[in-house]
């Protein structure tokens, strides 16, 4: 289990859950073909500027390829 370690020297529960989040983002990223720190770095980027639901939806690794991350 990826991160299992780690979360021995957590400190709290949602520090945790923040922890399982983020590392299930970053392999479903993986699972889609993304490279993680380029599609973070674009989540991180645009996810201010979603007003809508559909915005926010259409960041998630399913929804985007490595050409939207390049700008192209």
């Amino acid at each position: 289990m990826l991160g299992r370690k780690n979360w021995l020297f957590s400190t709290s529960v949602k520090g945790v859950k923040s922890s399982a989040n983020l590392y299930s983002l970053i392999e479903t990223a993986k699972a889609n073909g993304l490279e993680p720190y380029a599609y973070l770095r674009h989540v991180f980027t645009e996810l201010p500027k979603a007003e809508t639901v559909e915005a926010i939806e259409a960041l998630l690794p399913g929804s985007i390829n490595m050409d939207q991350i390049w700008g192209g």
